[in-house]
């Protein structure tokens, strides 16, 4: 069966992993695996026996047409992340793109995503938003958020716990020091813990407690 299937595993809580995801990866040909290693715990907790590659962002483009080549051939392959969904800030677009073209079937099971569960336990408006995903590093970084100032959406950003002070101070910057947000980290995990109020009253409390762990940022920015 020549097929692409995006398979989402959890963030944090292995309870979160479907049945329908398990039988997938139990059926397929081969999973393209974005680390082998940390995957294969994974497989090994649910007892999957399949084959795995690695695909990740530093090979994909190597490997890229090899694999579209088997899989249009008739293999059925499932392509998973360390966690979360692919391409959702994670290698897979490049793939999925490819098989498109090639008119090769490609399926997307429902799951594990850090983003949705954030913004609907933020208690910001969630009828309209605007997933930005990580900011850049260094290059480009205030003009992102500069065009991310003029929307009049919820905004979703990801950021990781060591960059976290200097994000929250370049927000009060650019959208204002009462600006409404919420920060959620290590969401499905032991310790997950989502803080809402002002930009600043959140700048405070981390500064006073050092987050740990993966992070999502909510911001209102709904202009009535």
């Amino acid at each position: 069966m020549s097929k692409l299937t995006i398979v989402p595993t959890p963030i944090g809580n292995l309870e979160d992993m479907t049945l329908r995801a398990i039988k997938t990866l139990k059926d397929v040909d081969l999973i393209l695996a974005e680390d082998t290693r940390t995957s294969g715990k994974l497989l090994k907790h649910f007892g999957i026996e399949t084959k795995m590659t690695p695909y990740h962002q530093h090979n994909e483009h190597k490997v890229l047409e090899f694999i579209a080549e088997r899989i249009e051939n008739g293999e059925h392959m499932a392509l998973i992340t360390d966690a979360g969904t692919p391409a959702i800030s994670d290698p897979g677009f490049l793939i999925i793109r490819e098989c498109i073209a090639r008119r090769v079937e490609v399926d997307c099971l429902p799951g594990a995503t850090a983003f949705v569960p954030a913004l609907v336990n933020s208690g910001l408006p969630a009828d309209r938003f605007f997933f930005e995903g990580f900011l850049p590093q260094k290059k480009g970084r205030q003009g992102r958020l500069k065009y991310l100032a003029q929307l009049s959406h919820t905004i979703i950003l990801y950021e990781s716990p060591h960059r976290l002070i200097k994000t929250l101070k370049q927000i009060s910057e650019f959208f204002g020091i009462e600006t409404s947000i919420s920060v959620s980290r290590e969401i499905t995990k032991i310790y997950e813990e989502t803080t809402r109020g002002s930009v600043m009253e959140v700048l405070n409390y981390y500064t006073d407690k050092p987050p740990k762990g993966e992070i999502v940022i909510i911001i209102d920015h709904n202009k009535v």
